[in-house]
C-alpha cells in the first residue's frame, strides 16, 4: 500500500510553552486523516531536501486532524525554524504515520520524558490510563516555562511528577530504576544524555522492558572496517555493489529504483527494507535487539552487510 503524502493546512498554532509551538494539521476539506497509533511519527516536508520527523501527540481518536509540538532548537539545521514561521492557515506537506514506538501491552508503565521528548509519551498515556493499566510518569525540563503539554497532564493528578531542572536537579534515575521491576515496562523519550543513562540503568531489568525513542543517532561500532558488499535486489534480480564510500540507500537509489528516505541517519524508519538473504551489520537507532537479530529488515541508510552479499526485497 502507498503512504500517505498530501499538503495539510495548519489550523492552529499554539506556544505550548517557551520554545515550543504545537500545530494542528487537518485537510483541506476536513475529510480523515489516516489513523495512528501512540508512538508514530510524520514527516513534514519543509523545502527541498528538507524533511523531519515529528511525534503525533494529539488523541488517535481526533479522525480529522493531527498535532505535532515541535522545540526551537538553538543548533536546528533548518527544521525548527521552518516550523516555527508556520502560522494558522499555512500549508505544510506531510506523509506518514510510522510507528517504531508502539505501546506493548503490560499492567504497569514508567513513562520517562526530557523536553520536547514528552510528544509522543503523552499519546501514549492518554491510551494507557483508558485501558486501566497503572502508570506514572516523571517529566524532566529545564524550567517549568520550557515543559510542554503541563496544563494537559495535570488533570492526572500526582500520577504525573515534573522535575524543573533549576528547581528539583535531573531526574532521580537511580531511585526510579534501582530495582528492576518484572510487572513494569519502562518508556523512554529525551536527548540523548538521558536515553543513555536510563539503558544503562534498565540493563538489569528483565529483557524487553526498556522502550526509547532517539531524536538523534546514537553512537555504534562498526561490526568491522568498511569495505564494499554486492546487494541483490530480488524484484529485478540486479546486482549492485556498495562501495565502503557509499551507502545502499545511495547506490539504490543511483541505480533507478524507488525508495524512500528521510532522516538518512537511522533514527526514523523510512527507509526500513525487508531483507531476504545475508548478514546485516544493523547501525540504526530504531530497531531492538530482538528486531536486529532476526535479521528480517535493516535500514539501508545506514546500516551494511556483514558478507559479501545482501539480497533485498527490491
Amino acid at each position: 500500500m502507498r503512504e500517505f503524502e498530501a499538503d495539510l493546512v495548519v489550523r492552529s498554532a499554539v506556544h505550548e510553552a517557551d520554545g515550543v509551538l504545537a500545530l494542528t494539521l487537518g485537510r483541506h476539506d476536513g475529510s480523515d486523516l489516516p489513523d495512528w497509533t501512540p508512538g508514530a511519527h510524520i514527516d513534514l516536508v519543509l523545502g527541498e531536501g528538507l524533511v523531519r520527523q515529528y511525534s503525533l501527540c494529539g488523541r488517535t481518536g481526533d479522525t480529522d486532524s493531527w498535532r505535532v509540538a515541535v522545540l526551537r532548537a538553538p543548533d536546528s539545521r533548518g527544521g525548527s525554524v521552518r516550523i516555527h514561521a508556520l502560522e494558522k492557515g499555512s500549508v505544510v506537506r506531510a506523509r506518514g504515520p510510522r510507528n517504531h514506538f508502539p505501546v506493548v501491552a503490560s499492567r504497569r508503565y514508567l513513562f520517562l520524558a526530557g523536553g520536547i521528548g514528552i510528544t509522543p509519551l503523552l499519546a501514549m498515556i492518554n491510551e494507557v490510563d483508558a485501558a486501566g493499566a497503572e502508570w506514572e510518569l516523571y517529566y524532566g525540563g529545564r524550567q517549568r516555562e520550557s515543559m510542554a503539554f503541563t496544563a494537559e497532564l495535570a488533570r492526572f493528578g500526582d500520577r504525573v511528577r515534573l522535575v524543573p531542572e533549576d528547581e528539583q536537579g535531573l531526574l532521580d534515575l537511580d531511585a526510579l530504576l534501582g530495582v528492576p521491576r518484572a510487572d513494569t515496562l519502562v518508556y523512554a523519550c529525551g536527548p540523548e544524555r538521558l536515553l543513555q543513562a536510563v539503558e544503562e540503568r534498565c540493563a538489569s531489568w528483565p529483557a524487553g522492558s526498556l522502550h526509547l525513542e532517539r531524536f538523534a543517532p546514537r553512537a555504534t561500532e562498526p561490526a568491522g572496517a568498511e569495505r564494499s558488499f554486492e546487494v541483490v535486489l530480488e524484484q529485478s534480480g540486479t546486482t549492485l555493489e556498495v562501495p565502503p564510500d557509499k551507502s545502499v540507500f545511495e547506490v539504490v537509489r543511483e541505480a533507478g529504483v524507488s525508495v524512500l528516505g528521510s532522516c538518512l541517519e537511522g533514527i526514523c524508519g523510512t527507509c526500513e527494507t525487508e531483507v531476504i538473504d545475508g548478514d546485516v551489520d544493523h547501525r540504526d537507532s530504531v530497531l531492538s535487539d530482538d528486531e536486529r537479530e532476526t535479521n528480517e529488515v535493516m535500514m539501508i541508510c545506514v546500516s551494511r552487510c556483514t558478507g559479501p552479499r545482501l539480497t533485498l526485497a527490491l
